[in-house]
C-alpha cells in the first residue's frame, strides 16, 4: 500500500513543483531537507520510472540556482549584520570565513559550499554583501548547483535501481544515505577548517 502511494506520488504532477519549492527553501532555511528531497525523488524516478531522472536533476539545479541567487540578493541589499541572528558569534565567524575564502577565489568556495548547507548560506549572503561581481558569481553557482543536483539525484537513482520492486525501501535507503553523506561532509569540512586555523 505504501509502495503504491509512493508510486502515485512520483507520478503526480506535483512531484517536481514540490521538489522545486523544497530545494529553493533549503537555500534560505537550512533546516529544510533539500538534499534529501532530491535523493528521494531520484530514488523514486529509478524505482518507478517517473518522474524522468533528467527532469529531477534539471528542476533541482534550477531551484538551487534560484535559491542561491535569492541569498546573494539578500546579502547585497541587507548586508550581513542587519538582523540579530547575523551578529551571533558563530554566524559572524561563518561570514568572516566566507569573506576570506571568497577573496581567494569565488568558484572554489561557491562549489564547495554548495554541498554544506550552512556554509552555502554564509557564502551566498557574503558574496552579495561583499559585491562579488554577479557574472563571475552566477557562473560558479550554475556549475555548482548542477553538479550538486546531479550528485544527489544519481545517489537516489542508484538506490532505486538496486531496489526497483520496493519503492518504500528505496526511499528509506536513500534518506539514510543522504543523511549519512551529509554528516560525513560536515565532519570532513569541520576537520579541514580546524586544520587551516592551526
Amino acid at each position: 500500500m505504501i509502495g503504491d502511494l509512493l508510486t502515485s506520488l512520483a507520478s503526480s504532477p506535483w512531484a517536481l513543483p514540490a521538489l522545486f519549492v523544497l530545494v529553493l527553501a533549503d537555500a534560505v532555511l537550512v533546516v529544510v531537507p533539500g538534499e534529501v528531497a532530491v535523493t528521494v525523488i531520484g530514488a523514486l524516478a529509478a524505482a518507478t520510472g517517473t518522474p524522468p531522472l533528467a527532469a529531477v536533476v534539471a528542476v533541482a539545479a534550477i531551484a538551487a540556482i534560484c535559491g542561491d541567487a535569492l541569498c546573494y540578493g539578500v546579502g547585497r541589499t541587507a548586508g550581513i549584520d542587519r538582523w540579530r541572528w547575523m551578529r551571533h558569534p558563530r554566524v559572524h565567524a561563518a561570514f568572516a570565513w566566507a569573506g576570506a575564502r571568497l577573496a581567494r577565489g569565488t568558484a572554489t568556495v561557491v562549489f564547495t559550499a554548495r554541498f554544506i548547507p550552512f556554509a552555502r548560506l554564509a557564502v551566498n549572503l557574503t558574496a552579495g554583501a561583499t559585491r562579488v561581481p554577479p557574472g563571475r558569481y552566477f557562473v560558479a553557482v550554475a556549475v555548482a548547483a548542477t553538479a550538486w543536483a546531479f550528485y544527489q539525484a544519481v545517489i537516489g537513482a542508484a538506490i532505486g535501481t538496486l531496489l526497483p520492486s520496493n519503492p518504500m525501501a528505496a526511499v528509506i535507503a536513500s534518506i539514510v544515505v543522504a543523511v549519512a553523506l551529509g554528516l560525513v561532509i560536515d565532519v570532513a569540512a569541520a576537520r579541514l577548517a580546524g586544520r587551516r586555523t592551526r
